[in-house]
């Protein structure tokens, strides 16, 4: 018996423009996407996968865009809704959770040799390799979770599974995008904001773009056997099956799941095609092409890096965002937001899942290339961050050692320096102070102000962090005793001299603006 159809259920979680939370179904998202102002959930990676989800209907039903006329048009006039309906009554057989033939995004003839609890859908409670600090949900007696839980968490799945070297069926490695930054750009509401993430795709492309509801399930034998294959486009990425599915609804609790199946799935095969137009990229001497990955330290301190630019590295729905917003400057995308999670390959456990936002400068709505120069401001922050390093080096070398010698420092020597010397957080509070500034740095960077004046300005946010994160080490080290005080003095040199250099920079630059 078919139940729980995504297109009318409610289970997306949104935010209307009043702020009320709620969660609606597949045909109110879309068709009263102006009304609402963002998809909404605790989980960035469920985030990130529900826009993908998205974006791959609005491919389907409205055939497009095909260029960047149609595009422009969906952006002015709006998504056209009785295309939407159609599309969705056309595929509502495929759109039921449960179904004896096609049950949204599972396999319907996978019986596992072992059930497994719902928690193995979610990174935040699966405890295969580890489990997850403060996750007080027992694996063993997890319990039972809604459907609208599971249908977010099973796309999520899809979206970021990676290879941990286990399954019953054959072994399909991680899901495409999974360890990659996702950007989004934000739009006043959600409408433009899929509108800008609807990047134009080839027509003979999205004719042929199919994406998991319209495909036959595999089937478990050629699972066994390993089914692999290339994207057809992009609403075909955007919904791999990453991982083979079935979930079991629980006979105790309506509308609850409490168990699954999961395996590996189809095994994504890379070939010669347009880049994921979410993800940013950046070139490699001996890989070439590589997606842009988080990294412990802030997404910030390499922002310049989803800017658009000649080399065509930035994600697509940036530039896709700025070419439609310069139809109507008022549209502007008011953020934009990065999501995705980081593992230590080749093993499969999660560093972290994170999202982060940023204002986008709206000196790329008037044709501006800031990529260049938003790169110079980083920059000047790095060559601080450096000094700072190089003084707290210098610190702990004259604590540590204290007599002159031949032949410099061991290697056991400048480990256990460099240790200490990250232990003292200096350089970590001088990276906290210049992030809010980076952040008030972006909402200034309006088309009409001139790069020099903007330079000068974060310059002396460097200046600024710099001295704060310096002097609150001096402070700790004023009542300490003649070496460290010896140390503290030898080592601010280098400080003094750096600063003295950016405050000719920014007299320099305060001339010409």
């Amino acid at each position: 018996m078919s139940r729980y159809n995504l297109i009318d259920e409610s289970w997306i979680p949104v935010r209307n423009l009043n702020g009320r939370l709620s969660e609606v179904g597949i045909k109110d998202v879309l068709l009263r996407s102006r009304e609402l102002a963002t998809i909404e959930d605790p989980s960035p990676l469920v985030v990130a996968a529900l826009h993908r989800f998205l974006l791959a209907v609005l491919y389907r039903a409205l055939k497009g865009p095909t260029d960047i006329e149609h595009a422009k048009r969906l952006f002015r006039d709006g998504f056209p809704a009785k295309e939407i309906a159609d599309y969705l009554e056309s595929w509502r057989s495929r759109f039921f959770l449960f179904d004896e033939k096609y049950p949204f995004g599972q396999i319907p003839s996978f019986t596992p040799k072992t059930w497994r609890p719902w928690t193995a859908l979610a990174a935040e409670h699966n405890a295969d390799n580890a489990k997850v600090l403060f996750d007080h949900v027992s694996v063993e007696a997890p319990g039972a979770i809604p459907f609208a839980n599971c249908v977010r968490w099973m796309l999520a799945t899809q979206t970021f599974s990676l290879s941990c070297g286990k399954s019953e069926l054959a072994h399909t490695g991680t899901a495409p995008s999974a360890t990659a930054i996702m950007v989004l750009p934000i739009g006043r509401n959600l409408a433009d904001t899929l509108a800008y993430a609807l990047v134009p795709e080839n027509r003979e492309v999205i004719a042929d773009d199919h994406p998991i509801w319209e495909r036959e399930p595999e089937v478990v034998t050629s699972l066994i056997d390993k089914v692999e294959r290339k994207a057809s486009g992009w609403a075909d990425r955007y919904t791999w099956r990453a991982r083979a599915i079935r979930l079991e609804p629980n006979i105790h609790l309506d509308g609850c799941v409490s168990r699954l199946a999961l395996a590996s799935g189809v095994s994504f095969e890379p070939g010669v095609e347009r880049p994921d137009p979410m993800l940013g990229y950046r070139l490699d001497e001996k890989k070439g092409k590589l997606a842009l990955q988080f990294r412990p330290r802030g997404l910030w301190r390499n922002f310049d890096s989803i800017l658009p630019d000649p080399t065509g590295l930035a994600p697509l729905v940036i530039e896709n965002a700025v070419l439609l917003s310069r139809l109507d400057r008022r549209r502007f995308p008011i953020a934009v937001m990065a999501l995705g999670q980081k593992n230590d390959p080749p093993n499969p456990i999660l560093e972290f899942w994170r999202m982060e936002q940023f204002a986008l400068p709206e000196a790329l709505a008037a044709d501006r290339e800031i990529r260049g120069e938003m790169r110079r401001l980083l920059d000047a922050a790095e060559e601080g961050g450096k000094t700072l390093d190089s003084a707290c080096f210098s610190y702990c070398q004259h604590i540590l050692v204290r007599v002159e010698r031949d032949g410099g420092l061991g290697k056991q020597e400048k480990d256990t320096i460099r240790d200490m010397s990250r232990s003292l957080g200096i350089t970590t509070r001088y990276w906290s102070i210049l992030e809010a500034s980076f952040h008030q740095m972006l909402h200034d960077y309006a088309g009409e102000r001139d790069f020099e004046s903007i330079h000068a300005h974060w310059l002396r946010h460097v200046r600024e962090a710099m001295k704060s994160a310096w002097a609150s080490h001096r402070a700790s080290v004023a009542s300490g005793n003649a070496w460290a005080i010896r140390a503290l003095v030898k080592a601010e040199g280098q400080i003094s001299r750096w600063l003295a250099e950016l405050d000719k920079d920014i007299h320099a630059l305060e001339e010409v603006a």
